[in-house]
This record gives C-alpha cells, structure tokens and sequence, in this order.
C-alpha cells in the first residue's frame, strides 16, 4: 500500500509515544529506508540551573559525560564506537541537556547502552577534566576574536541584563578556570534526572523493541523533577547601543533586535512569517535583497526569531565594511519600520508561506530530521499533530499579521543595537 503525503507525516497514526513509570517520556518513529536507527533526546537540565559565578557549568558537565564512566574509561568508550562507524554525544544548552546516537540498527542495543552509562554514571577522570578546561579556554579566547561571535554575545549581556538569558552556555574564561572536579559531580547529582526527560528514536526498528532498549537501560533510573521556573524577563523601552570595539578587525558585524515572544506565545506563528519575509526567504528576505545586494552595505544580511521556553529576541544580524556600519544600522531599522508600517504585497506573502510549508517535507527525508521535529514537539507540547496542522497554521497568518506582530515587536524606539569590530567614527 502506497502511504498518502499526509499519512507518511509524522503523527498520532506513525509515533508510537509511551511514559515510562520514571518519568521518561519515549517516542518512536518506525523508518525501514535504511537499516539506521538515530536516538534524540533531552534531560531538564542547562545553564538556566548554574549559578552567573560558574557559567558555563552545565556544558562542561556535559562535555566530560562520554569522557569515562563506572563501565567505560574514555579510550574503550571511543573504540568501541568508532569501531562500527557510531556516533555517541552528550551536549549542554540554556534549558537542556541534549543527547544522542546513531548508528546500524544492529549496533543500537550496544550504542544505548554506552550512552546510558555516560547520562547515568560518568566518573569525571581528573585528566579529562583538566584536557577538557584546556580546550574549553582556547576555544573562549578562539571566540573572543571573532567579531561575530562577540558581538551576538555582547547583545545577549545587554538585552537580558542579569537575566540567566544574557550567559553565555560556554561561560567565560574566568568562570571556567574557577569550576571544580566537585562542582561537576555535584551538578550531575542534583540536575542530571529522568524525570520530564525525553528520549526520540526513528529508524528501522519496532516501536516495542525501541521502548524495550530504552527501559532496559534508563527504567530504573530515578531522580526528581527539575525546576524550569524562569525568571521573568524585563523589557526595556529605551534605546541600547553598544560598541565592542576589537583592534585590527577588517570587520565589523551588527546585531540588532528587541525581545519578542516565547516559543508558546499565540503570535508564533505570524512572527516567523513575517521573519522569513524580512531576512530568511531567498537572498535572505528583505535585508538580504536590499541591504546586501541592491545597496552593498553588508557581506551577509539576515534575521532570526530565537524562541525558548522564555522570552526570546528577534533580531538581524549583518556583516559589513566598518565604514558602512551606520549606514547599514540605518537601513535595517528602516526594513524594521518598513515592514511594520506598510502592509507587505500578498503575492510576496504567499511565496513565503509556500517557501515555509514546502521546505518542511525536506526535513523529514531523514531520520535526523525525523527525531529532531518530534523531539521539539514534545519538548515544547505541540502535540503529535502538530506536523499535520503546521500548513493551516502558516497559511492562516494574515498580511494583516504581519504587519501587526512587526509593528508591536520590531520597535525603532526599544531596540539592543551591538556592534563588534574596529573604532568607527560617529
């Protein structure tokens, strides 16, 4: 039987979801393709938990997981990976802690269950520890001379302020240098818990055997639930500017925003409509078109929407000769006005809407992309329908929307304007 585009969808008639008695939440998606299975998942645990004088807590303890445990020291647990083409990682992020594998489906049972001891029972090897510290604080001084990655961390310390959002994930220098064997021990203790965490799994395997797998190896894991209490967010009505000046930078890079919505505000969806017209659809929507190629102020031009369970920015962000950075700042505030102030053409919002509900099939072709999406549904309770309705929802933003999201969040008036590279006159 040949399966309809809607069938073959993600949802209640293709994911098998199942809670396990600790809290678990598994989802499986069958895929006979390839004989490949890919598990996703999330532990409640990231640097919204870390105190500011040790940020960057939550990474490192992630990064030192697959770095030897009760069952695996650090080069048994990448020979036996590397030995069947696997993949095995443990990450950190502001309020999860991601991890996953891949592999053969022959070679799952084995992967799951390296991946299981490095979530459940890393030992943090006092060598590792401090190889890790030593490329952790190259890769910080590695960050701080690129003028990209200054300036979007400069605008994330001044749009949130001491808000946990303003951290970097990574930490700096100094925190990183101060955090101890213990620290690392005592934070997987307290935070690393099955309870309200999510384990995906797509590929070619049976939803029984899948869940099976995983109760085997993470069933009689216990622990209690992780706070996710964020502190609220404060919105500022003025105008904030900063510069990073950084010496000998042949350029500059802008970011530029105001703090819009979260991942579960009723405006979601207008606002990525309106985003993939102002700087993602083509050339990079808007600014893309106008700031880059018509006007040839910017190397790269380009907007995002960063949602979280909190209150995230949208902002673009742009690449530029230093002595066009005024020029450039000036043009994509005008972008911000435009699309507020004028109702945008509809043929150029409908070529939007079908950029964004066509190119979602692609992402789907692969059993990354498959755990991936299903991975976000549950993390962020869209319901497993939400692959099945996400066209109406697209396709029902107005230009009326547009106009209206872009008007109340893109505020020429309270916007957090970051610039890092060379000193630029006024």
């Amino acid at each position: 039987m040949t399966l309809s585009p809607t069938y073959a969808i993600p949802g209640p008639e293709t994911v098998h979801r199942e809670r396990l008695d600790n809290g678990i939440t598994v989802l499986v998606r069958l895929n006979r393709s390839a004989p490949v299975v890919v598990l996703d998942g999330y532990l409640p645990s990231g640097s919204i938990h870390e105190a500011r004088e040790k940020a960057g807590l939550s990474s490192f303890v992630s990064s030192l997981a697959t770095r030897g445990s009760e069952n695996y020291d650090f080069d048994t647990f990448n020979e036996i990976v590397e030995s069947v083409g696997a993949s095995v990682s443990v990450g950190g992020g502001t309020h999860v802690t991601s991890f996953g594998c891949e592999s053969l489906v022959e070679d799952f049972p084995q992967m799951l269950t390296l991946l299981a001891d490095a979530l459940r029972r890393p030992v943090f090897p006092a060598e590792q520890v401090e190889r890790v510290r030593g490329q952790w604080l190259v890769r910080l001084q590695e960050r701080e001379q690129s003028t990209r990655s200054v300036a979007y961390r400069r605008f994330g310390e001044t749009i949130y302020g001491d808000h946990p959002y303003g951290l970097p994930t990574s930490g700096y220098p100094e925190t990183i240098s101060t955090i101890t064997r213990e620290d690392l021990v005592d934070f997987h203790v307290q935070r690393y818990t099955p309870n309200g965490a999510i384990v995906v799994v797509s590929g070619d395997i049976e939803a029984d055997v899948a869940v099976d797998l995983v109760r085997k190896q993470l069933g009689d894991w216990q622990g209690s639930p992780t706070d996710q209490a964020i502190p609220p967010v404060q919105r500022h009505s003025d105008v904030r500017r900063e510069m990073a000046v950084m010496p000998g930078k042949v350029q500059s890079d802008i970011v530029i925003g105001c703090l819009a919505i979260s991942r579960s505000d009723p405006d979601y969806y207008a606002i990525q409509v309106a985003n993939n017209i102002l700087g993602r659809f083509g050339l990079m929507g808007r600014l893309g078109e106008i700031v880059r190629e018509k006007q040839g102020l910017a190397y790269y031009s380009y907007s995002v929407l960063d949602t979280d369970l909190g209150v995230g920015p949208w902002m673009a962000m742009a690449g530029v000769n230093p002595v066009n950075v005024n020029l450039a700042v000036d043009s994509i505030l005008h972008e911000f006005e435009r699309l507020g102030n004028e109702p945008v053409d509809a043929e150029e919002l409908s070529d939007s809407q079908a950029n964004m509900t066509g190119s979602l099939p692609l992402r789907l072709e692969t059993n990354d992309g498959v755990a991936s999406i299903l991975l976000s549904m549950e993390w962020y309770d869209l319901g497993l329908d939400y692959m099945h309705t996400y066209a109406d929802r697209i396709n029902a933003v107005t230009i009326e929307d547009v106009q209206r999201v872009a008007k109340t969040y893109l505020r020429p008036d309270a916007y957090t304007l970051v610039v890092a590279g060379p000193e630029i006159g006024n």
